[in-house]
């Protein structure tokens, strides 16, 4: 790690004794500007747009050109000084303004609109947790049982297909 930076995105400390601190003082201010409550034009471009405009941001893709070359899977975000890259972390999350879903960065990739959680909670009470175990269709009965046997197994086919029971 430089003992210039930050660890996690780059931004620049300031020095003791330093001449110029105010321009480290801005640069660091424009990074965390740009990754603090990120949010993003686009996700995966490989070609940095024409014409953006300051406080724009965009995820790279994975084989950028021009400006963006060598910057992979970064955080960019146009300033008055030109580009600023951050390297993606894991966990780091971002906002898609076109998809209207968060971005994570997990395991060395961005995952859009995927959310993790244990469980879901609403007015403070979980309604989604972790899949439960699976349960067979009904079967046996009378004939007059037939209606509720197939209302029974379409709504544990709909289970099963949001995953809150096993198949």
């Amino acid at each position: 790690m430089d003992d210039q930076m930050t660890a996690r995105f780059g931004i620049p400390l300031l020095a003791a004794g330093q001449a110029g601190k105010e321009l480290t003082h801005n640069e660091a201010l424009t990074r965390i500007d740009m990754v603090m409550q990120a949010a993003v034009i686009a996700v995966g471009l490989n070609i940095p747009p024409a014409s953006p405009s300051v406080g724009q941001c965009w995820i790279i893709g994975t084989t950028p050109t021009g400006d963006w070359a060598g910057h992979g899977r970064a955080l960019a975000g146009w300033t008055t000084g030109g580009w600023r890259f951050a390297g993606p972390v894991e966990g780091l999350q971002v906002w898609s303004i076109s998809s209207g879903t968060t971005v994570a960065y997990r395991s060395g990739v961005w995952q859009e609109g995927d959310v993790t959680a244990a469980r879901l909670v609403i007015g403070g009470k979980a309604v989604v947790g972790t899949q439960k175990a699976a349960i067979a269709d009904p079967a046996g009965g009378g004939a007059g049982d037939e209606v509720a046997r197939i209302a029974v197994t379409a709504i544990l086919g709909a289970l099963r297909q949001h995953g809150l029971i096993a198949g």
